[in-house]
């Protein structure tokens, strides 16, 4: 009976000595949760029978739990390695052809392959909930598909409306001739006009267009500007558009409305089969006030043509597509998931693990909500084995071992002691 006591102390030391080595071989592994060894001992005898003198049969492996504790976060600078601060797993897909099949992990080395697909280092697909549009405002599907990067170009889009507020100089004089009078306006002649500027505007097509606006303080009317407009050296129209500004030099009037916005005058692209440009300028926050004319603010809302220039996931998992137009499209979000027993998990290798029936289903959410961790993009999430901690299990394993194999030599003395009675 000491024999297989004994026997069984050196098995669970040996199961010790086994688990540590495993978790010190992946302590630089991504993503690996370290187990630990959990003994329970045994007897014989039922319960009803067993009394303060009973001896125990020896220990036996009760279990290998898994330790799903944080690991560190490590940055990368790679926006595609994903690390989750808090509870949940990546899903993945057991392959391209197969989604269905879905393995869940915490390593979040991941590759756009070939085909634009967002893969691990097997080839595995990262899952997604896919967007309903191209912003997060029109939400997300339930189901789960294959992260797919968008590296088609971004449509260009024409410009419809252009913000733009400037400074004129109250001190401003207006050109005029020898006799006095108001100089006629000339787009090519710098002389009849005070000062200019010019915008970038972009048609359907995503061909650029220069918007340039001209400024002529206004002779007779205290306050008062006359503004023309011309789009590629074209001027729209030969009427001037009056702007009045109060005494504190606020705009207050464009083209006699108490507004400060003006719709340009439809231009026609020559030779280009592009839409016509319909372009509203807004003036609002333009001032005449002391000091040079100048620019304090201009945006507009065309875009042209725009090739992917790289991908942005946040902490919330949503991923979205940056184009060199400055346009975005979002493409998804990461799918998280999580298990009410992490503990029944099946370990598969590659630090991935399957559900089992001891696990229940997977819980699928996104990060940031009730129950699950962040996404840190540019970042790789550690093993979260603790050297120090496993070498001091080495030394007590090694002892154990040797501590159950001086039992064995000890009983066989017993027995050579026995048969040698004489």
């Amino acid at each position: 009976m000491s024999f297989s006591i004994a026997l069984s102390g050196l098995t669970a030391a040996q199961n010790l000595l086994s688990v540590t080595g495993n978790n010190i071989a992946n302590a630089n592994s991504t993503g690996f949760k370290e187990s630990r060894s959990e003994f329970a001992d045994m007897y014989a005898s039922t319960f009803a029978n067993i009394t303060a003198t009973t001896p125990g049969m020896g220990v036996r492996i009760a279990n290998d739990a898994q330790q799903f504790r944080q690991g560190t976060l490590d940055s990368t600078g790679n926006t595609l390695d994903l690390g989750i601060n808090g509870e949940g797993f990546f899903v993945l897909g057991q392959s391209l052809d197969n989604t269905q099949a879905q393995l869940y992990s915490r390593n979040g080395t991941f590759h756009a392959n070939q085909d634009g697909y967002v893969v691990n280092n097997d080839n595995q697909p990262l899952l997604l909930h896919t967007a309903n549009g191209d912003t997060a405002a029109a939400g997300f599907s339930s189901s789960l598909q294959a992260l797919r990067l968008d590296t088609t170009q971004s449509a260009p889009q024409a410009t419809t409306t252009v913000n733009e507020s400037v400074n004129l100089n109250s001190n401003s004089k207006t050109p005029v001739d020898a006799n006095g009078a108001t100089l006629a306006f000339n787009a090519n002649d710098a002389t009849t006009y005070n000062w200019s500027n010019a915008i970038t505007t972009y048609d359907s097509l995503g061909d650029s267009h220069l918007v340039t606006n001209y400024f002529v303080k206004d002779l007779n009317t205290a306050g008062q500007w006359n503004m023309y407009s011309a789009i590629d050296g074209t001027v729209l129209s030969t009427t001037s558009t009056p702007l009045a500004f109060d005494s504190n030099g606020n705009l207050t009037n464009v083209n006699g409305a108490a507004s400060t916005t003006l719709a340009l005058p439809e231009y026609t692209i020559p030779d280009s089969n592009a839409a016509a440009l319909n372009i509203t300028l807004d003036l609002a926050k333009s001032t005449q006030l002391s000091g040079s004319s100048r620019v304090l603010g201009v945006t507009q809302d065309g875009l042209p043509v725009g090739n992917l220039s790289g991908v942005s996931i946040d902490k919330t998992g949503i991923v979205s597509a940056n184009y060199s137009n400055g346009a975005t499209k979002t493409l998804g979000q990461v799918a998280l998931a999580r298990f009410q027993n992490v503990q029944g998990l099946q370990k598969i290798g590659d630090t991935e693990w399957t559900q089992t029936i001891n696990s229940g289903p997977a819980i699928i959410g996104e990060a940031g909500t009730s129950g699950f961790g962040a996404v840190n993009s540019g970042s790789l999430e550690q093993s979260n084995v603790d050297i120090a901690q496993q070498l001091i299990k080495l030394i007590v394993a090694q002892q154990s071992y040797q501590a159950n194999a001086q039992s064995i030599t000890t009983e066989n003395q017993a027995i050579d002691s026995v048969l040698n009675i004489r």
